[in-house]
């Protein structure tokens, strides 16, 4: 069997694409560094070098195996930006002759690379892709779109790009979103606050039992990357220690929850503790074919079964999920009973909440090991991350099918199926 894709559309519910024998091999993540922590000094291409290293020594791959390497990232943040996904891919040992794109579908962006690379291996352009997503959200420059052209005495003109970036400026800010779907689903300050303190519980155990040591590799203090023909890159963490595990996690009691003040509208519910967090950090997958696979007596992860994106309102983009994941499972002729565990992105807990109601979810299925309230959400990043705990979730668990998706900001949504090996 060799890899194929059929793709599909519906007018009133989106599109997307089915797979057949594309696999996902092994990856690796950095850890999520807190805003302006341990992670903050380092750009993110110096993170995705990290991961994919790290990704493809965990798959057994050889790197010169590489034919293309995806990349996701959304904040510009380092000043060789416009090279991100070529440096990624050279510096992480892929030939020279092979290609490197970006994709961007903000907080689905780590998803859509994964479908995007699964296409281009049933289409034949390639045997082995390295798909990495990464972000250093601290590092989000203070902009200014008018000074080349002037500005009044004493009044030059910047922008704090990592606050407008959660202003969709066609609807209401990206918390207000949340707030929306609270309203219409009925959502009190005291469901949206337990949803959050159980996703700091549930990161816990799973840090407590050592689950998510499989998927982080360590960042050194300072280092050096360096490759044959091309010139060092050095980085330094903000901080003299090595990160080792993720920085956001804090435990919280309903009690503390209740005494933060909400920070997008005057009725609430969403405040700092039931909201995402911002992070830094990478996360790489090998993305492979079942001839690449075969030939090489690779046992891999699990397969991509299929993907699909749906648009939604913008005011209450983060029901986006719901026709994606309706849409898909259609397509493949599921449905919500026959999957065993579901990694939907917390972008807000009422968002989250909003969408396990309207799906009617087990809610013991979903986010077993937390989610971003607790881990945090580097935008380019969260999607690679969902695939690689969803997969590791499964192999644990001796389950089969999982669902990941993420709503996404401007109204839309996507989801992915896998399937454990």
């Amino acid at each position: 069997m060799q890899a194929k894709v059929q793709g599909f559309k519906d007018k009133q519910a989106g599109n997307g694409a089915l797979f057949e024998d594309v696999y996902l091999l092994e990856g690796k993540r950095t850890p999520f560094g807190k805003y302006t922590g341990g992670l903050s000094t380092v750009s993110p291409t110096d993170l995705g070098i990290l991961a994919s290293r790290a990704a493809i020594e965990s798959a057994g791959v050889p790197a010169s195996d590489i034919d293309q390497t995806i990349v996701s990232n959304i904040g510009q943040a380092s000043a060789d930006s416009f090279f991100l996904p070529r440096h990624i891919s050279l510096y992480a040992g892929a030939p020279l002759e092979s290609t490197a794109l970006l994709t961007q579908r903000i907080c689905g962006s780590g998803i859509e690379l994964l479908g995007q690379a699964a296409e281009q291996l049933a289409l034949g352009k390639a045997n082995l892709v390295l798909g990495c997503g990464t972000d250093t959200m601290s590092r989000f420059p203070l902009a200014s779109y008018s000074a080349r052209q002037g500005f009044q005495l004493g009044r030059p003109e910047f922008v704090d790009l990592l606050w407008e970036a959660l202003n969709d400026t066609a609807a209401v800010p990206m918390g207000c979103t949340a707030d929306n779907l609270a309203k219409e689903y009925n959502l009190t300050r005291e469901e949206v606050d337990a949803f959050a303190m159980r996703s700091q519980q549930r990161y816990a155990a799973a840090k407590s039992a050592d689950f998510f040591a499989q998927e982080i590799t360590p960042v050194a203090a300072k280092g050096v990357l360096e490759m044959a023909d091309y010139k060092p890159r050095k980085y330094r963490c903000n901080g003299r220690d090595a990160i080792s595990a993720d920085e956001h996690p804090r435990m919280a009691s309903m009690e503390q929850l209740a005494k933060l003040p909400y920070v997008f509208t005057k009725e609430g519910p969403t405040t700092a503790g039931s909201a995402s967090g911002i992070v830094d950090g990478s996360a790489a997958l090998l993305i492979a074919s079942g001839d690449y696979v075969r030939a090489n007596g690779l046992k891999p992860l699990g397969k991509v079964r299929g993907f699909a994106s749906s648009g939604v309102r913008p005011d209450i983009m983060g029901i986006g999920p719901v026709p994606a994941i309706q849409l898909l499972l259609k397509q493949m002729n599921l449905s919500l009973g026959d999957i065993d565990r579901f990694e939907i992105n917390e972008a807000f807990s009422a968002q989250c909440l909003a969408v396990a109601k309207a799906l009617e979810l087990d809610q013991d299925k979903l986010n077993v090991n937390g989610g971003a309230i607790a881990i945090g959400h580097p935008l380019g990043a969260t999607g690679v991350r969902l695939a690689l705990t969803c997969l590791k979730t499964l192999q644990r668990d001796q389950l089969q099918l999982g669902v990941i998706s993420a709503c996404i900001g401007g109204g839309q949504g996507i989801a992915m199926v896998v399937e454990a090996c």
